[in-house]
C-alpha cells in the first residue's frame, strides 16, 4: 500500500499507481491552476485571496456576530441551496455545533411548514443566502420566513430577525437591494469569483461559526491552516502533494473503465460533508465521473450488495474517516477496506483527529484533488480550456437548462 503523509491527514492507495508517468500531467494542472488563481472571471479566488481576506476582516465579521447576539437570538435559520448551504453545513456538523442550526432549501409549503415548526421564533435568526439575490428555491423561502414573522410578531416591520450575505453590489444583487431598502437589518457579503461549491469560508460560514460558539482565535486557526494547506497542494511535486495523488488515481480509475466514484464517509460528523463533496464533485467534474456519497456503516447493509456483486465493473471507492483507537470502529474499517479492494480501486483519507488543523487540510485536500482530477483528466483527453475562458472545473452551466424551464412554467401559470 502506497502512502503519503502531510501532517493531519493520511492519503493511502490499493492500487499502483505509477506517479511518474502522471507527473508532467500533474506540473502542467498546476502551472495551469496558478497562472488563473487571483484573475477575474476565472472563479478561484477561493486560493489565497479568500482566507487572507477574512482574516484581515476578522472583526467585521465578529461585529455582525454580536448585533446578533446583543439582540438575545441563540438560533439562526440558514435559507440557501446549494453552495449556499453545503458548505456551512458540511462544516458546522463536522464540529458538532450544528444544535441551534437550521438549514432550508425546499419550496412547498408542506416542507416549509415543518420546517418552521423546529424554530424557536422568539429566539430566531434568519440569514438569506444567495450571490444574486435571485434564486428562486431562496427567494421563495424568504418571503415565507418573513410573513411567517410578521404574523409571529404582529408586525410589518421584522428586519431585526433577518441578515443577508449577497454581492456587494446593488446592481447585480436583488437582495442587497432589499439590505439597502431596510428590509433586512445587517449583510455581509458573498465574495466575487470564489464559485458556491469553494465557498467554505465565505462570510455566510464563519457568521455561523461564531453564532455557533466559535473565538475568532479559533476561527483564525481554521483560515490560517487553510492556506498553509493550500501551499502544499498547490506544489507541482506529484510525490509531496496528497491532492495530486488522489487525482491520479481518480483519472487511472476512469481510464481503466471506472465511470462511478463512491466516497464513503465513515461516522455521523459527516452527514453534510456528503452533501458537499457531490457537489463539489458533480458539478466540477460533470459526467466524466459520476460522484455519489454514503455515511457509514449503514449504507453498507444494503449498498455493499451492489458494490462487491462481481459483475460490478464500472466502480471505484474512496473511504473517509477520523483515525481510532476504537477496536470495533478499526474492524469494521478494516475489514470493509480490504473486502472492497480486493475487487476494485480504493483510495483512503485518515483524518487524525476533528480539530481546526486537520479539518482545514481536509476541505483544501478535496478543493485541489477536485481541481486536479477534472484538468488532468481533460489533458489525458485532449480537451483544452482557452487561458481567457473559466476551467470547466468552476462553472456549472447545465444547471441553468432546468432553469430556464422552471421560468418558463411560472410564466405559463
Amino acid at each position: 500500500m502506497m502512502t503519503t503523509t502531510k501532517q493531519n491527514l493520511e492519503v493511502k492507495l490499493n492500487s499502483e499507481v505509477d506517479f511518474q508517468s502522471y507527473q508532467t500531467l500533474a506540473k502542467e494542472a498546476v502551472e495551469d491552476i496558478k497562472s488563473r488563481a487571483g484573475k477575474k472571471g476565472q472563479f478561484l479566488n477561493w486560493i489565497d485571496f479568500l482566507p487572507n481576506n477574512q482574516i484581515n476582516n476578522i472583526n467585521t465579521l465578529y461585529s455582525l456576530y454580536e448585533k446578533a447576539k446583543n439582540s438575545g437570538l441563540n438560533e439562526l435559520a440558514i435559507l440557501g441551496i446549494g453552495g449556499s448551504r453545503h458548505t456551512t453545513e458540511s462544516i458546522v456538523k463536522i464540529f458538532g455545533v450544528d444544535k441551534n442550526i437550521h438549514f432550508y432549501s425546499s419550496v412547498d409549503p408542506i416542507s416549509f411548514e415543518r420546517f418552521a415548526k423546529n424554530l424557536n421564533l422568539d429566539k430566531t435568526l434568519f440569514l438569506v443566502v444567495s450571490k444574486s439575490g435571485g434564486t428562486l428555491e431562496t427567494t421563495t423561502a424568504y418571503n415565507a420566513a418573513r410573513k411567517l414573522m410578521q404574523n409571529y410578531l404582529n408586525k410589518e416591520d421584522v428586519s431585526d430577525r433577518f441578515f443577508a450575505m449577497t454581492d456587494a453590489s446593488s446592481e447585480k444583487s436583488a437582495l442587497r437591494r432589499l439590505v439597502d431598502k431596510g428590509e433586512l437589518s445587517a449583510s455581509g457579503f458573498v465574495h466575487d469569483d470564489v464559485g458556491g461549491r469553494f465557498s467554505i469560508f465565505d462570510d455566510a460560514t464563519i457568521f455561523t461559526l461564531f453564532f455557533a460558539g466559535f473565538s475568532k482565535e479559533k476561527v483564525l486557526e481554521l483560515l490560517k491552516a487553510s492556506l498553509n494547506a493550500q501551499k502544499v497542494y498547490l506544489n507541482d511535486d506529484i510525490n509531496l502533494n496528497p491532492a495530486l495523488k488522489l487525482a491520479a488515481f481518480n483519472v487511472q480509475s476512469k481510464l481503466s473503465g471506472k465511470n462511478k466514484h463512491f466516497v464513503e464517509y465513515f461516522g455521523d460528523a459527516f452527514m453534510g460533508t456528503t452533501l458537499w463533496e457531490k457537489q463539489l464533485k458533480n458539478e466540477s467534474l460533470k459526467s466524466r465521473i459520476s460522484t455519489d456519497t454514503n455515511v457509514g456503516p449503514g449504507y453498507l447493509h444494503y449498498n455493499a450488495e451492489a458494490d462487491l456483486d462481481f459483475e460490478n465493473k464500472d466502480s471505484f471507492f474512496t473511504f473517509v474517516y477520523v483515525k481510532t483507537t476504537d477496536k470495533t470502529t478499526n474492524a469494521v474499517l478494516s475489514g470493509v477496506i480490504s473486502a472492497y479492494s480486493k475487487m476494485h480501486p480504493v483510495s483512503v483519507i485518515e483524518i487524525e483527529d476533528i480539530d481546526p488543523l486537520s479539518i482545514a487540510q481536509f476541505i483544501e485536500l478535496k478543493h485541489f484533488e477536485t481541481l486536479y482530477t477534472g484538468n488532468m483528466l481533460r489533458r489525458k483527453l485532449g480537451i483544452m480550456t482557452p487561458e481567457n475562458e473559466a476551467l470547466q472545473e468552476v462553472l456549472q452551466p447545465n444547471v441553468e437548462i432546468y432553469k430556464k424551464e422552471v421560468k418558463k412554467a411560472l410564466a405559463e401559470m
